[in-house]
């Protein structure tokens, strides 16, 4: 929550943005799924939605946040879906030492957290939302990058050659935490030569969400639509397939290993190869190496993944919650060596 000497600022700094103004109402926190402050009131009769970094913020929080901002903005009068940004605030002397913006709220749920009416009990519905999820992953793959003023938000030449290096670069890292005593996760190596040796020659750079999976969207409550793509902090310009690889490596309707609630144990979920055929009519991109794709995204997620379990041994994150993603870690790590077996 914020102070009282917080909220008098950002009801200062609304007021200066031209925006309803008034008391500010109904303040409520609301869960997600990072570590960022999220807030949801009413001011001068209209609902806001504030995200911000971390209480206890790391070195990059604020330009992550910023470069959030930039993409919500870009996204703005595109088809995608995603949370409509209302005002941002890159400096930092508003709220002291964080960035935040404001964005309008979203009219859905998150079907990690609950699967209410009709989805619960209509099946062909719950197998409309993993195809409805590579719908809105192709619109945004559609998105001319360039067009939409993120031409230098990423760098795409020899994006694909990087993410090897760069993750096991990001893994050696975690020595440096204190009472980590360093990655036992079977399969690094192996995984890392395979990716390395077979780097899809061929691809188009886009817009690349980073983090595309069930707990990052919101679904309609009346239908099987995405209502919004939401926490777009790893978004660059890279490989939009990525994404659905990413999708494909946590998609519950084969491989429920991160406990997405409800709809991973309701059934009737869409198979991968129809998710991957229906981006592919969509999206028009080749597919044909989408295995390279879902096994770089166990990769990576794993690692990711790993930086908490590092970060809780030396007593900076819950101990029981880097017990729980390290058992994750070497799932995904299991299912990159399954892929490849099957490749």
């Amino acid at each position: 929550m914020l102070s009282s000497g917080e909220l008098e600022a950002l009801g200062a700094w609304m007021d200066a943005q031209g925006l309803p103004g008034g008391p500010i109402e109904d303040l409520v926190p609301l869960a997600g799924g990072t570590q960022n402050v999220m807030l949801s009131f009413r001011r001068g009769g209209r609902a806001f939605v504030l995200r911000s970094g971390p209480r206890h913020r790391r070195a990059r929080s604020n330009d992550v946040l910023r470069r959030e901002m930039r993409v919500l903005d870009a996204l703005s009068g595109t088809a995608v879906p995603h949370p409509a940004l209302i005002a941002a605030c890159p400096g930092e002397s508003v709220l002291p030492g964080a960035v935040f913006y404001l964005m309008e709220p979203v009219d859905g749920f998150n079907a990690t957290v609950e699967l209410p009416e009709p989805h619960a009990s209509r099946p062909g519905l719950r197998h409309a939302m993993g195809l409805a999820m590579a719908d809105a992953l192709a619109t945004l793959a559609e998105v001319d990058h360039e067009a939409v003023g993120l031409g230098d938000f990423g760098r795409p030449q020899g994006f694909l050659e990087r993410q090897v290096p760069r993750w096991l670069a990001e893994l050696d890292s975690y020595a440096g935490h204190d009472g980590y005593p360093g990655p036992d996760i079977p399969g690094v190596e192996a995984v890392a030569d395979w990716l390395g040796e077979h780097v899809p020659a061929r691809w188009s750079p886009g817009i690349l969400h980073g983090d595309y999976h069930l707990a990052n969207v919101m679904f309609s409550r009346s239908n099987a639509t995405v209502a919004a793509i939401v926490d777009w902090e790893m978004s660059t310009i890279g490989d939009p397939l990525l994404d659905l690889g990413w999708l494909l490596a946590t998609w519950p309707g084969t491989r429920p290993m991160l406990g997405w609630g409800g709809l991973a144990t309701a059934g009737g979920l869409a198979r991968e190869d129809e998710i991957v055929a229906r981006y592919a009519s969509r999206s028009g991109r080749d597919t044909s190496s989408i295995t390279w794709y879902a096994v770089l995204a166990c990769f990576k997620l794993g690692i990711v993944l790993e930086g908490t379990h590092a970060r809780a041994r030396a007593g900076q994150a819950p101990r029981n919650v880097g017990n729980r993603l390290h058992a994750a870690t070497l799932s995904l790590f299991e299912q990159a060596l399954d892929r490849i077996a099957r490749a």
